[in-house]
Order: C-alpha cells, then sequence, then structure tokens
C-alpha cells in the first residue's frame, strides 16, 4: 500500500475527529439528547472506523499504541448491531478515544509532511 493511500485516509480520520468534536462540543448530556448530532456522529464513527481498515499494516504497526483491530470492530457493531449500540459508551469512545487517536494520527500526519522521500 503506498504512502500517499495512508495519507488519504489518515487526512479523512483527522477531518472526521475534527467534525465528530465539533458536533458534541455542547456536552455529553447534549449528545444524548440530540438524535440529528447522534446519527452524524455515528456516521462519522462508522466511517472513521472503516478508513482506519484501510491503513497499511506497516503504518498501523508502526503506530501500534492504537487498538486498530477495536477501532475497525466499531464499524462493525455501528453497521451491523445498531439495535446494540449503547450511547454511553458511543460517548466514552468520543471522550476517551479519540483523543488518542487524534493525538497519533496528527503526529503521523507531521511526520509525513517533513519527511523528505
Amino acid at each position: 500500500m503506498s504512502d500517499a493511500r495512508d495519507l488519504r485516509y489518515l487526512i479523512y480520520i483527522r477531518e472526521s475527529i475534527a467534525l465528530i468534536q465539533s458536533r458534541t462540543r455542547a456536552g455529553r448530556e447534549a449528545f444524548m439528547h440530540d438524535v440529528d448530532v447522534q446519527d452524524s456522529v455515528l456516521w462519522r464513527l462508522q466511517t472513521l472506523a472503516e478508513a482506519t481498515g484501510k491503513l497499511s499494516a506497516a503504518l498501523k504497526a508502526r503506530l501500534s499504541e492504537i487498538r486498530w483491530r477495536a477501532v475497525y470492530g466499531f464499524r462493525n457493531v455501528a453497521a451491523h448491531a445498531y439495535l446494540d449500540l449503547r450511547l454511553d459508551e458511543v460517548s466514552e469512545i468520543i471522550e476517551e478515544h479519540l483523543p488518542a487517536l487524534q493525538c497519533v494520527v496528527e503526529s503521523e500526519l507531521a511526520a509525513q509532511s517533513t519527511d523528505p522521500s
């Protein structure tokens, strides 16, 4: 897989995280009670998770602090087990896990932009 392809998906993941953060800025309670926000956030989480599945094995191995299988696993839950989704768990993903992913993605994008090769 090419670095250009990884770059494309990393940018999408970064943009998705930013949109999720923007839409949930009002906090957990607002998220729990606004169906439109839930829909938009769940869609972004699902496509973000799908995008992680497109990243190269080499990149994921290099960024091993992220539990990539778990991230992609959320895509399967959102797409196929949506009746079992718990909003409190989704909120936990947003508050606790997305910032770590964001940090790793931002760091990798910065490293790629300064890589002379």
